[in-house]
Parts: C-alpha cells; sequence; structure tokens
C-alpha cells in the first residue's frame, strides 16, 4: 500500500542542568565556584530525501526523540550537548499539528530542510551566579525542558498537472506516451496505487510535470474506496485534465463521469474547481474517423464553459501534441509558482499558556515584562530573523500580553524590555 499519511510523536532533548561545584585545590582553601553548563538539547530536523517516494519508514515506529544534553561538570566542564534528531521525508511532505490540524512545515520547493522541534537550552552553572555578596552560591540553573508533539505527516504531490478519471480510461497510458515515467498498466479498477510523476519536454515551449492521480470514484470525498487518499495530491496540481473514454468500451458515460469527479474535488475543497481544466477523449483509435457523438456531446457540454476537448489517442499518440501545448499555454496564464503551503502553527506556543507573568515600569515609558512564558518562547525563537520576530509578535498577541500593556496604559513609541531584549511598541 502507498504510504503518503502517517502519525507519529516526536520529541527534542532536554537541555542539561547547570552543575553545583566548587575548587578543591591544594593550597586554595577558599576555591570559588566552578560548576559547568549543562549542554543543549537536541532539536528534531525534518529533511527532504529526494530518494524518498513514500512515508512508509514512519508506518512502524510511532515515537522519535532527539538526544538529552549532558548536564555540567566540575572546573566549568561544559555537558556535552545531545545529539540533533534528522527525520527523511519524501519533497512534498506537508507536517501538521495532529490536535489543531494546522501547518507546521511544507517541505517543498526550496525548504529542503527545517527544524520543528528547539531542544531545551543547558542551564548555567554556580559560577555564573558568583556575585560581591554570594560567593558561594549553591544552586544551579536548570536545563530547559524538551518539546513534545504529536504530528501529523502528509504527502501530496508536486506537479503541475494532474491526470484525473475513473479507472481504465488510459491515464497510465497517457503518461507513459508523454513522460519517461513507466507505471504499471492493467485493466482492473484501481490498478494504480500511487500517483506516478513524469516530464514533459516540449519543443519552443516549457516542459511540465504531470502526475496521473489513481482513480476516483463517486464517495472518494467521503472516504469511499481509495480515493480519499489521493484527492490530497490535487491540491498542488495547478492544471488538471480530465482523461475519459470516447469510444465506450467500458460502457460508460463521459460527461456523467466528468461531473462525478467535479462533485468529488468541490466536496473536498471548493478551491480545487477553480484551477484550469482540459478534457481528454481518449481511445479515439478505436473509432472511425476523429469524432464520433461522444466526442461532439462534450464539447456541446464543456467548450461554452471555457474547458477545451482535444480527441486523443495515447496508444498511438494521435492529438497528443496539441494537447500538450495547450496545457503549456495554460500554465503560462495561472503561473508557474508551485503550491506551497504557509506555516500556520509553531510548537513552541503550545508549552507557554497560562504561565504567570509580571509587567512593570521602569520608568514612565519603559515596560519591563518577564514570566516564564516569556524567557522560554526567547530561548527558542530567533528574533533576529524576520520570521521568528513575527512569530514572537504573535505569541505575545495569543497569550494577550499586548492587550494586558495597552491596559497598563503603554503607548506607541514606549519601549518594552524582555529579558535583555528592548523593542519599541507600535500598535
Amino acid at each position: 500500500m502507498f504510504a503518503d499519511r502517517a502519525t507519529i510523536i516526536i520529541k527534542s532533548g532536554k537541555g542539561g542542568n547547570g552543575h553545583v561545584s566548587f575548587r578543591r585545590e591544594k593550597y586554595v582553601p577558599n576555591g570559588g565556584p566552578d560548576g559547568g553548563d549543562g549542554g543543549r538539547g537536541g532539536d528534531v530536523i525534518f529533511v527532504v530525501d529526494e530518494g524518498l517516494n513514500t512515508l512508509t519508514d514512519f508506518r512502524h515506529r510511532r515515537k522519535f526523540a532527539a538526544e538529552n544534553g549532558e548536564e555540567g561538570g566540575k572546573k566549568k566542564c561544559h555537558g556535552k550537548d545531545g545529539a540533533d534528531l534528522i527525520l527523511k521525508v519524501p519533497a512534498g511532505t506537508v507536517i501538521k499539528d495532529a490536535e489543531s490540524d494546522k501547518v507546521i512545515a511544507d517541505m517543498s520547493g526550496d525548504n529542503k530542510r527545517q527544524v520543528i522541534l528547539k531542544g531545551g537550552r543547558g542551564g548555567q552553572g554556580n559560577s555564573h551566579y558568583a556575585t560581591a555578596t554570594m560567593q558561594a552560591p549553591k544552586y544551579a540553573q536548570p536545563g530547559g525542558e524538551g518539546i513534545e508533539i504529536e504530528v501529523k505527516l502528509e504527502l501530496k504531490v508536486i506537479a503541475d498537472v494532474g491526470l484525473v478519471g475513473f479507472p481504465n480510461v488510459g491515464k497510465s497510458t497517457l503518461l507513459s506516451r508523454v513522460t519517461n515515467a513507466q507505471p504499471k498498466i492493467a485493466n482492473y479498477h484501481f490498478t494504480t496505487l500511487q500517483p506516478n510523476l513524469g516530464v514533459v519536454d516540449l519543443d519552443g515551449a516549457k516542459g511540465f510535470v504531470i502526475a496521473d492521480i489513481p482513480g476516483l470514484i463517486e464517495g472518494a470525498s467521503e472516504g469511499v474506496g481509495l480515493g480519499l487518499e489521493f484527492l490530497r495530491h490535487i491540491e498542488r496540481t495547478r492544471v488538471m485534465i480530465h482523461v475519459v473514454d470516447a469510444a465506450g468500451t467500458e460502457g460508460r458515460d463521459p460527461i456523467a463521469d466528468i461531473k462525478a469527479i467535479d462533485k468529488e474535488l468541490a466536496a473536498y475543497d471548493p478551491e480545487l474547481l477553480k484551477k484550469p481544466q482540459v478534457i481528454a477523449a481518449n481511445k479515439i483509435d478505436s473509432i472511425y474517423g476523429d469524432e464520433n457523438e461522444i466526442i461532439k456531446a462534450l464539447k456541446d457540454e464543456f467548450e461554452k464553459d471555457g474547458i477545451k476537448v482535444f480527441p486523443i489517442s495515447a496508444v498511438s499518440g494521435q492529438g497528443l501534441k496539441e494537447l500538450l501545448y495547450h496545457v503549456s499555454q495554460l500554465l503560462e496564464t495561472c503561473g508557474r509558482e508551485p503550491v506551497i503551503y504557509e506555516q500556520e502553527y509553531d510548537p513552541a506556543l503550545r508549552f507557554f499558556r497560562d504561565d504567570p507573568y509580571t509587567i512593570t515600569m521602569e520608568d514612565d515609558e519603559t515596560f519591563v515584562v518577564e514570566g516564564p512564558k516569556i524567557e522560554k518562547m526567547l530561548g527558542y525563537t530567533n528574533i533576529e530573523s524576520e520570521k521568528g520576530f513575527l512569530f514572537f509578535q504573535r505569541f505575545l498577541k495569543e497569550q494577550g500580553i499586548l492587550d494586558n500593556l495597552e491596559e497598563h496604559g503603554i503607548q506607541e513609541g514606549d519601549t518594552v524590555k524582555m529579558y535583555g531584549h528592548a523593542f519599541e511598541y507600535y500598535k
């Protein structure tokens, strides 16, 4: 079975605790603190492996965890950092939070490597806490906790064009004819158990990637048959080719078939019907002449809506050139950028809900915000990057901290201080 979905639990490593120790050397009767820092916990990192095309590796194992950082040692020895956990997935894998179903990352396009969970920071040893009044601190900082979440992995094929149609209409034959793909071809329902991809090369025009989306049946959007397993692959395509049997060898009504598939697409996601569509009336090698009553009926039904009908033979190659060049032109009109899902959710946010925090005034224009949630979030987030800073802003908004600051009378241009960081406040 083609594995295009999996649900797993991932956990980043806990940071090692800081160490408490004191120098104990001959002739040094009052040695100071020399406890070392703990090591950083390992991150959970997803990496695209071009050699993979399924999520089978995640079907038989449920939990994945990065290494914990080691505790610091004597003589200011730094604890060893925990090893990162590298999880390899096929290109096109979308990582979602299982609880909210929101996108954490889309491993597509230029996104070949992404840190999904940051490991806990290493705790500082007691050597950091010596002051003029506290020369022998007997405490150290504990390591930061790792993050554990359940995620859903969904593989969504990255193709410019999707071939859709009921079983046995010739999609696999068409794909093998116009690309270098070698799909298995047989005459029974659901012979295609996984999407097959191929590259179409055209003289004088831009080529494109085409995918044979496995046969759909009525009720697919409700999980009937294998249809729902593969509907998600159509989401990334930008043009759809309906392949129908123009010779009537299967005894089906092509117009009813197209409308049935469009109904399933609309039930799954109404946005799918906004994509440009083309109809490939296949198997004309089995009819007399270039047109019959089926092809005429298709043209009368759909061409008035701007959906062109191309009589073709996937076996002989007749009509394929006209079809492919028309599809290439459609792709130019709707843009060549692949569909990439934007990040909707930061896993670190879940762990900072309902933690206490304080807002104090340093002066009339400076507000100091402190609390475990703030410190942890700053530790997990790279606010030097634009994306990281936007996530931190969203965190402050979702936690109600910005509203609370306004209740305290903050004005535009005032300063907000948080654990060594200073920000100007703007609405």
